[in-house]
């Protein structure tokens, strides 16, 4: 590990920090507003936290691949603990789970290099958005019910148009603390099967709000309200207002998390 000097405060904390692993975790957003730590709202953060910190008997902070909002679900979230000493993993994993809430687990925990990052050594993030059109109360918390007819040809096109741009901000959150709204986009699809639409999109980063935005925006143009040329409009114009509504956060899912394969021991 090489370290130009001085070194600054993030870099002290990985040389001394002992032994840094990675926490795959799964969670129901259902119950939680988002995953990062608030001061009047439980979230996923502060259950790993004080998990975490009560089996290791130290104050033990968890960092996150990203943020979900309330209600968003997590398939597949990473964060990274530091401890002093090398762990049993299988033995924590077990612990953990029976300390944290049933719509919260951990899946495993892997050693991982110290200067491995949860959140800027991410390569790929991978989102789903479920939409169910016939309504079932066993989805209610995990889909989102939309009974209008939707053209998947049109959608499918505009998916296509979304693969080619950089500019997100039209998607975004407006006073959102960025340096710029340019997302890599790798894959995005919508796929039906019977009367359940799949919306994928995977990507180096997202913007706040930008899933829910563009599921909202394809919608109208499903549901023939906008149409291509409305795209392309919407997109040059980095104007969020000229987007479509945010869809209903349960139907998001933050399904996968991807690294190199170097970061790992």
């Amino acid at each position: 590990m090489k370290f130009v000097f001085p070194l600054n405060e993030t870099e002290l904390i990985r040389l001394f920090c002992g032994v840094r692993y990675f926490l795959d975790i799964s969670y129901k957003g259902t119950n939680f507003h988002g995953w990062q730590i608030q001061p009047n709202g439980n979230t996923v953060q502060a259950e790993i936290e004080q998990a975490v910190s009560t089996i290791l008997k130290t104050k033990t902070s968890v960092i996150g691949s990203g943020r979900t909002d309330t209600g968003v679900h997590a398939t597949q979230q990473i964060a990274h603990i530091d401890v002093d000493n090398e762990i049993q993993h299988e033995n924590l994993v077990y612990k953990l789970n029976s300390f944290l809430p049933k719509d919260i687990s951990v899946n495993e925990i892997v050693a991982v290099r110290n200067e491995a990052h949860a959140r800027f050594d991410a390569k790929k993030r991978t989102y789903h958005y479920h939409i169910h059109q016939r309504k079932n109360p066993f989805k209610q918390e995990s889909s989102y019910y939309f009974n209008p007819e939707i053209n998947i040809s049109q959608i499918k096109k505009a998916c296509e148009i979304i693969r080619e741009w950089k500019n997100f901000e039209c998607f975004s959150k407006v006073h959102t603390e960025v340096n710029n709204f340019d997302c890599e986009i790798y894959d995005v699809k919508w796929t039906l099967i019977e009367t359940n639409h799949l919306f994928v999109v995977q990507a180096n980063r997202f913007l706040r709000g930008m899933i829910r935005a563009m599921v909202g925006t394809l919608l109208d143009i499903g549901c023939e309200k906008s149409s291509l040329d409305d795209l392309q409009k919407i997109l040059r114009s980095g104007d969020r207002s000229m987007a479509g509504r945010a869809v209903p956060a349960h139907g998001l899912f933050l399904e996968k998390v991807e690294y190199e394969q170097k970061i790992y021991k």
